[in-house]
């Protein structure tokens, strides 16, 4: 029985495409139920004529035979393990009638193979009618024989095959057509369910999904429902399909390769209509930038934007741009509010200059040499002679003693005792030079030393105050030098301390300028005006310029050389309009003259006659009166508050004499009362001598209002 198996196997593929198994099964299931036994004692005799049938076969047959009989062989395999008898008895009886039906079913299959080739699916369906015939005249109630049971489902097997086969060969051969390919799966269907017919007579543990469910008329009952696949194309015997068979319908996995029925499936009726896309495709890619609010509002509400027109072009534009505009104007209000205000500033509205009445001053002028006259904080006579650098003599000593008090100051005593070197005791006995004796080892206080040089104008004691204040003569030297220029003296350069050395040199202009520096100094003015001093050891020096004491001379110094000749400069002062004045002038290279024809007395002679001649040209003047308003102070924010004079304003002068009138601010507040003090005017060169009158608020000064502050743009 296997070789017969295997030979009807191999040559019938077509008796085993899937609808002739799914016939077969079907039928073989209603045979098992039925129970007639005859059917069993053919299936052998058939099972034999169809293995000698199929050793005839043509080895030509096509690949789809071989295919049939691989699809035949997993079905029955499939077949025979779903049925699993309940008992051991009942798996022998079924497994020996499936097995001979199944034999049978392939021998058949082969013969038919060759002899039905090529007439279409008429055989198939014939076989299949036959097959529901037989299956429907032999249904019964269940027999109580098993055996019997097991041989008639072989029967039905036996006619489920003969109608596959047929049917399923031509289908092989004429590749596609679907009926008789339905058909060939019943044959081979059938041969599987002979063997789970024999096996489950007695009954089912679990249903079984089968291909298509047994079809029984319509009055024989069901014992259970069946999933089955509902065959296409002829139409079935019997009318109508019943409930049973309307349990399942075929789907299929996938859509027929056909053109003309690709369409697009149609949307469903309540699908909601897609909104039409703005702008760019949204991606989960990267994020699209926003858009503008109309846009989006669009988009929200499910309607298009209006239309851009030129209005609503101003009117979005004046939207957005009227906040910024609002809230930019409120910042700039805070911060114009908030930031600081400019420093007030007082303005003198007054004439900056006055000039005196009267021509020009008539001034003694020397004849040789030259000469130079001024009034302290008041301005210049002028000068006379070339100014051009020549020997000074000890006028230098001048310099030597403004250093000495610049550095080393004296505050209401004598100041710091000196020692006496042996230099300095050396050279106090010098043949030609003026010198005062100090022995080495002694001490002087630094006012002593500073009287011996500028009344009794010692030489020795000069280069011993240099010594002592920087070290060495050549150092002190080169300080001369730096407060000759920072003094403005540009055509005076020092060589030694004491001006011995004709290498001195210097100008009228620059002494005097030098003289006015000097006379700051109040320890220098109290030296400068003593007519004579007593040095330590007791020995009385008399003031080589005779001047001083008389016609309000105060000082300054002497120097004469043969080189230099006469030299002079001088300070005198003078009561004008209830202020005292100081007159400074000097004259340089006088001849001899005077009461005793020296050089001394001719420089002596000639700074008299320029002191009475200075004294006599001042006089007083007033320029302003109290309460006139002189100036303004300005807030920087176009505020701008009245200043006046507290007093009058009187000035000294000569004629023709043009004073110049300036503001010296103080610290001006941006609030304050009337009367408060805001600044001074000085009338003069501004130098201590200088006329200077307080001047005051005229009102109240107010802070800048708020408006002011707005509008400032500085």
């Amino acid at each position: 029985m296997d070789a017969g198996s295997e030979a009807g196997a191999s040559r019938g593929a077509g008796a085993r495409a899937a609808a002739g198994r799914e016939a077969g099964v079907a039928r073989a299931a209603e045979a098992a139920i039925a129970g007639p036994s005859v059917s069993g004692a053919r299936t052998d005799d058939e099972t034999e004529a169809g293995a000698e049938d199929a050793a005839g076969t043509d080895t030509s047959q096509a690949s789809g035979t071989e295919a049939g009989a691989d699809a035949s062989a997993k079905t029955r395999d499939a077949v025979a393990a779903d049925a699993a008898p309940d008992s051991a008895d009942q798996a022998d009886a079924g497994s020996a009638a499936g097995d001979d039906a199944t034999t049978d079913a392939d021998a058949k299959t082969g013969a038919a193979s060759r002899t039905d080739a090529g007439h279409g699916s008429s055989p198939g369906a014939d076989a299949s009618a036959k097959a529901r015939d037989a299956a429907a005249t032999d249904a019964a109630p269940d027999s109580a024989d098993q055996a019997d049971a097991g041989s008639a489902a072989g029967g039905g097997a036996k006619a489920g095959v003969k109608a596959g086969a047929a049917s399923g060969v031509d289908g092989g051969s004429k590749a596609g057509h679907g009926s008789s390919s339905g058909a060939g799966a019943q044959g081979d269907a059938g041969a599987g369910a002979g063997r789970e017919g024999g096996a489950g007579a007695q009954g089912v543990d679990q249903p079984t999904a089968v291909f298509k469910a047994v079809r029984v008329p319509a009055d024989a009952p069901v014992d259970q429902p069946t999933t089955m696949l509902k065959l296409g194309g002829a139409k079935k015997p019997g009318g109508a399909e019943t409930d049973a068979e309307r349990t399942s319908k075929f789907v299929a996995l996938k859509p027929l390769d056909d053109p003309a029925t690709r369409r697009p499936p149609a949307p469903p009726a309540d699908a909601t209509a897609r909104v039409p896309q703005f702008g760019p495709e949204r991606t989960t890619q990267q994020p699209l930038p926003p858009k503008p609010p109309l846009d989006l509002l669009a988009e929200l509400t499910n309607t298009p934007p209006p239309p851009q027109t030129p209005v609503r072009t101003i009117v979005r534009r004046i939207k957005i741009w009227t906040p910024l505009v609002l809230l930019l104007a409120v910042v700039f209000a805070i911060v114009q509010a908030v930031r600081p205000l400019p420093a007030p500033s007082l303005d003198l509205t007054a004439e900056e200059n006055y000039t005196f009445d009267g021509g020009k001053a008539s001034i003694p002028w020397p004849s040789g040499g030259q000469g130079a006259l001024d009034v302290q904080g008041i301005g210049s006579f002028g000068s006379s002679g070339e100014q051009k650098p020549v020997p000074i003599a000890s006028v230098a000593k001048v310099m030597t003693a403004y250093l000495i008090l610049r550095d080393h100051p004296l505050k209401g005593g004598d100041g710091p005792k000196i020692p006496v070197d042996q230099t300095a005791q050396d050279q106090a006995t010098a043949d030609g030079e003026s010198t005062v004796e100090v022995r080495a080892g002694d001490t002087i206080t630094e006012r002593e030393a500073l009287e011996g040089v500028l009344i009794a104008s010692a030489n020795n004691v000069a280069r011993l105050l240099a010594r002592w204040d920087a070290g060495s003569e050549k150092a002190f030297v080169a300080k001369m030098n730096a407060a000759a220029k920072d003094l403005g003296m540009t055509h005076t350069t020092y060589t030694d301390p004491s001006g011995l050395e004709k290498t001195t040199v210097s100008t009228a202009v620059d002494q005097v300028k030098l003289a006015k520096a000097a006379m700051q100094d109040a320890t220098f003015r109290e030296v400068a005006r003593m007519m004579e001093y007593t040095d330590y050891k007791g020995t009385k020096h008399s003031n080589w310029n005779r001047l001083v004491g008389y016609n309000g001379v105060i000082g300054i110094k002497t120097g004469t050389t043969t080189a230099a000749g006469g030299n002079l400069v001088f300070a005198a002062t003078r009561e004008v309009g209830g202020e005292t004045r100081t007159i400074v002038g000097a004259v340089l290279g006088q001849g001899p003259g005077g009461a005793d024809n020296t050089i001394i007395s001719g420089a002596l002679d000639a700074g008299d006659k320029l002191i009475r001649a200075a004294q006599g040209a001042l006089k007083s003047a007033t320029i302003l009166k109290k309460g006139d308003v002189v100036g303004y102070v300005d807030d920087g924010l176009g505020g701008r508050t009245p200043v006046v004079i507290t007093k009058d304003v009187t000035a000294v002068g000569w004629a023709g004499l043009k004073v110049g009138l300036s503001f010296v601010t103080d610290d001006v507040p941006h609030s304050a009362k009337a009367g408060a003090k805001v600044g001074t005017l000085t009338v003069g060169d501004g130098s201590n001598g200088a006329v200077k009158v307080p001047v005051a608020l005229q009102k109240d000064l107010a802070e800048p209002g708020f408006t002011d502050k707005l509008t400032r743009l500085g």
